[in-house]
């Protein structure tokens, strides 16, 4: 009986430099991947690296988890993980690529009628500038965002804040963006004061509750939820950077402090 031809996955062999091409990366990084013990090639006897089909498909999930924000360190520490949720991770990440794709469709119009509009064949009105705005804001939270919030408020928390944001009148908008400016003033004030249960940083977890519930969706905020997002800005460097950056060093910690005590009270 004649055997099954291969599939090129079992048939797959590659040298480090017909990889880097199929996958378009550079010898330097799969080089790096393998320093950081995330890739595994074989040897031959002359002492090239040889990677197979299980070299390309673990690749192919670096890459993938790299675009998902994941750092080397958090990618092998998943992949070494027999309970790692690799489909439930991809399934987030799809989610973020398409709504960021719909954004972004519309900030491509809004591009298109402005150039139309500077060289005299159209007239754009403030709503269309308007709208290319909000989805600019929209396409570019879920650059920096989306994935964490999806993995951790589900799909349907992001969808509404998007939904949320997309639907504000542009007086809400202005009122939303003057509240912002306002926090990190307030946040200025009440660190100076070193207390984060003083008055005046009561004042600035009420506003920054009132900034959050213009941003979610209607029914999603909640002091327990308020809270977690008090902890996660201390562990996303992001964050920090954000609040430090504009209230000075400590800035955040004080945020999550003052937050924390005054969600408990709600």
């Amino acid at each position: 009986m004649r055997k099954a031809p291969k599939t090129q996955a079992e048939e797959a062999s590659y040298t480090v430099g017909s990889l880097a091409k199929l996958a378009g990366v550079t010898v330097r990084a799969l080089h790096h991947y393998e320093d950081e013990g995330l890739l595994h090639p074989e040897r031959t006897a002359s002492g090239y690296r040889c990677y197979g089909a299980a070299d390309v498909e673990r690749l192919q999930q670096i890459l993938l988890l790299r675009s998902c924000g994941l750092s080397l360190g958090d990618i092998r520490g998943a992949l070494d993980n027999g309970d790692f949720d690799f489909h439930g991770v991809l399934v987030n990440h799809l989610a973020t690529l398409r709504a960021r794709q719909k954004e972004l469709e519309t900030l491509v119009g809004t591009v298109e009628k402005t150039i139309a509009s500077l060289e005299g064949r159209c007239t754009m009105t403030d709503e269309e500038r308007f709208e290319g705005m909000k989805a600019r804001a929209i396409a570019e939270n879920e650059e920096r965002y989306g994935a964490e919030v999806r993995q951790a408020y589900g799909d349907a928390a992001m969808d509404a804040a998007n939904e949320r944001m997309a639907g504000m009148s542009q007086e809400e908008w202005g009122d939303a963006k003057a509240l912002e400016a306002a926090i990190l003033e307030q946040l200025t004030a009440a660190k100076a004061t070193g207390d984060p249960t003083g008055e005046a940083a009561r004042k600035l977890c009420a506003m920054h509750a009132r900034w959050l519930q213009m941003h979610w969706g209607e029914g999603a905020y909640s002091p327990a939820a308020h809270a977690a997002l008090a902890e996660g800005y201390v562990a996303d460097q992001r964050f920090t950077a954000y609040y430090d950056e504009a209230a000075g060093e400590g800035a955040t910690a004080f945020l999550r402090d003052a937050l924390i005590a005054w969600c408990a009270e709600q």
